[in-house]
């Protein structure tokens, strides 16, 4: 049943075990706490009644002998065993004493022993047949049978399934890690987010306004470089009306031109981060139970809330910020080429030293980013599980327990982020040292050359624009990081939009006749479930024929696949190889 024992991941809320299962476990759990007393509610209630037999032996009777237990259960089988036996009714002990005294000296204790005698007799003689075949159980036809025979054939049959359920494998747990892909972020994440708002036709829009922005604010300034006198000695070429009309004009175009990229920058990331989630949402709504048994809900709340998040305020404005900075960084090269072309000689290796270190720098912040998102679902996932079982929590004494694995998890979670912290100031170190190379190169030249070289005007504008050369190329490169590391949310976003959905509510082209159903008759063939590719089969080759008009009880041991039976008749399991 657990084949890992007690290191077996029962999934939230023990979302994949039975009911018996379940209280199988919380009496283990109780055992494990070594307490001096016990109070049991009702313990054999969801078990059958050999596992209950057995787990009283071994627990009450065996590991609990020496222990004080007080155990409510209307199941008299177990009273002869008991110390003391308290019988209650309308809220009062009307009876106390032990089995055999209570028995003899009462009438409330003997009518709950006589109705539970009553029970199993009317069970034994509602139906009593000639015959009884249980070829639907076995797939053999055993033919008539007495009740000692059939019991015997029963406990064969079980006995069987116990011998195969021995020699299963365990291959692996429920739940399984959370995926973390490797090496570079691809480009079709790039392409997917480009593309999901309006089919990336608000792109080119985007990249006009980023343009224009950048030429008149070139242009601005280069008019006022050429319209204003090297000395005061010198008449001005350009009127001054028309110096403030041009001006204002190129900045009236810059800034109509910053507000369509800013209005479309906006529209394009609300755009694409709601359909990312829509998308994702759908993606959870058609998802198979078998999705939710094994994904702990942290992992989905960590998507739909940090990684939704990022997409949401900041991979719209990393993407066009870098956009931006990149036609900055042209423009800039194209006015500082006019004055000192000769800072080429510097500028080239300069830049080609920022991307080595931007390459170098990516490869450590995409592991460290990616951790950090996969260390952050553990967090949320144990302080969701610690709200939910504080009672149980507190009833043990685990809080101190609890407490050490929450910082533990922190601690884990806050690493990756330490980590990615330095590393962009790694980055940032090395970016301004070369920059500042490049400030102070195209200083010298420009002061070491004359003036009947270099126009002095046009000189100070590359040297306004070697400073902002500076920050440009930094932001630049920050940008590039910043962005690839932030695009991993997008691409953990989308591995849950391709999440395998379940079978369409309605099949069109296999829709039953209007006059179906005629005969309530079902019948399985060869049934295999499994939960998962990797565990084992829960129900083998099941062959059962539900007769139609008739009540069928569908009955075993805990743990032996009643619960996954009936959710595969729900469509709660879809499977490819039954048949009916």
């Amino acid at each position: 049943v657990l084949p890992f024992g007690d290191q077996t991941i029962i999934g939230e809320k023990g979302i994949n075990l039975s009911g018996g299962q379940k209280q199988r476990v919380q009496i283990a759990r109780a055992l494990y706490q070594d307490a001096d007393i016990y109070l049991l509610d009702d313990p054999f209630s969801a078990v059958d009644a050999h596992t209950g037999s057995h787990i009283f032996k071994e627990c009450l009777l065996g590991l609990l002998k020496t222990k004080t237990v007080i155990y409510i259960t209307h199941q008299v089988e177990f009273l002869p065993d008991a110390d003391l036996i308290l019988v209650m009714k309308e809220g009062r002990i009307t009876q106390s004493g032990k089995y055999n005294d209570i028995l003899t000296s009462g009438t409330d204790f003997m009518e709950l022993v006589g109705a539970h005698r009553a029970a199993l007799s009317s069970v034994k003689s509602l139906e009593r047949r000639p015959t009884f075949k249980i070829s639907s159980i076995t797939g053999e036809d055993t033919g008539s049978l007495s009740d000692f025979e059939l019991e015997q054939e029963i406990e064969n049959v079980d006995d069987r399934n116990g011998k195969l359920d021995e020699t299963i494998v365990p291959k692996g747990q429920l739940v399984q890690d959370e995926e973390r892909e490797k090496g570079s972020v691809g480009f079709k994440v790039f392409w997917k987010y480009i593309t999901t708002a309006y089919g990336g036709a608000l792109v080119p829009f985007l990249l006009l306004s980023q343009i224009l922005t950048v030429v008149l604010q070139i242009a601005s300034n280069y008019w006022m470089a050429l319209a204003t006198p090297v000395s005061a000695t010198e008449e001005p070429v350009i009127g001054n009306l028309t110096l403030m009309v041009v001006y204002v004009s190129l900045a009236i175009g810059s800034s109509f031109a910053t507000l369509g990229r800013t209005v479309l920058t906006v529209i394009a990331g609300y755009k694409t981060a709601t359909m990312l989630f829509n998308q994702m949402h759908l993606s959870f709504i058609r998802a198979p139970m078998s999705f939710f048994d094994s994904t702990p809900s942290g992992r989905i709340l960590n998507r739909a809330s940090s990684d939704q998040s990022t997409v949401d305020t900041n991979i719209s404005n990393l993407a066009w910020g870098f956009t931006y900075d990149m036609v900055q960084l042209l423009g800039t090269i194209a006015v500082m080429s006019q004055a000192a072309w000769q800072v080429f000689i510097v500028l080239i290796p300069v830049m080609a030293a920022c991307i080595w270190f931007q390459r170098y720098y990516s490869a450590s912040a995409r592991k460290l980013a990616r951790l950090t998102g996969i260390c952050q679902a553990p967090v949320i996932q144990h302080f969701s599980e610690t709200i939910y079982g504080s009672t149980t929590i507190r009833s043990f004494e685990q809080e101190s327990r609890f407490n050490e694995m929450n910082m533990q998890l922190i601690d884990k979670y806050s690493q990756p982020k330490l980590y990615s912290a330095s590393a962009m100031e790694w980055l940032n170190f090395r970016l301004d040292l070369l920059s500042f190379t490049i400030f102070a190169f195209c200083l010298i030249f420009l002061v070491s050359f004359p003036s009947s070289i270099v126009d002095p005007s046009i000189a100070g504008l590359a040297v306004t624009y070697a400073i902002n050369l500076n920050a440009i190329q930094s932001d630049l490169i920050r940008f590039l990081c910043n962005l690839e590391n932030k695009i991993i949310s997008v691409e953990r976003i989308l591995q849950y939009t391709s999440i395998p959905s379940e079978a369409p509510l309605v099949i069109k082209d296999n829709q039953p006749d209007h006059s179906w159903p005629s005969f309530g008759e079902v019948h399985i063939q060869d049934l295999q479930v499994q939960y998962a590719p990797h565990l084992p089969l829960v129900l083998r080759g099941l062959k059962c024929t539900f007769t139609a008009g008739a009540k069928t009880g569908i009955v075993g041991r805990t743990g032996s696949g009643k619960s996954t039976l009936v959710k595969h008749f729900s469509e709660l399991l879809n499977l490819p190889q039954d048949k009916y």
